[in-house]
């Protein structure tokens, strides 16, 4: 049987990736490793993040993707531990995980708002050091 052993490799391989993809579903993000993960994107150690240009970044006015001035306070509030509000009268979940325990829990969801609201804000993609400090600034908030 020529073909008997590669069909048990590839039903080893494929139960192993079940198995591994499996685990790695029930291991929910969590700001921190998040934070890890962008800072050895970024290069830098994870001490090298700054809640400081976190907080800036977030309060800063911008010339957004309409050119026209905006932050993320103009939709997520002055205090990120409220509720805010889209453009189009959308409530948004506080952003500081204190306030909202499932921010920040799942990789995807993190990369897909912070592409949007980078290209809105800053008009440009945000870089894995920035998306660092905006972690660390919100997770450091009670």
């Amino acid at each position: 049987m020529p073909g008997a052993g590669c069909d048990m490799i590839e039903r080893l391989a494929v139960g192993g990736l079940i198995a591994l993809a499996m685990a790695t579903a029930a291991a929910a993000d969590t700001p921190s490793s998040l934070m890890a993960g962008y800072a050895q994107a970024a290069g830098v150690p994870v001490s090298a993040l700054s809640a400081a240009r976190g907080e800036a970044l977030y309060r800063t006015e911008h010339r957004g993707r309409d050119g026209q001035p905006v932050a993320c306070v103009s939709c997520h509030t002055a205090d990120p531990r409220q509720a805010g509000q889209s453009r189009v009268g959308k409530r948004i979940e506080p952003l500081a995980p204190a306030a909202n325990p499932q921010r920040f829990t799942d990789a995807a969801k993190v990369e897909k708002w912070f592409r949007r609201n980078c290209r809105d804000v800053l008009a440009r993609e945000c870089s894995a050091q920035e998306k660092g400090d905006f972690i660390a600034w919100l997770s450091q908030i009670k």
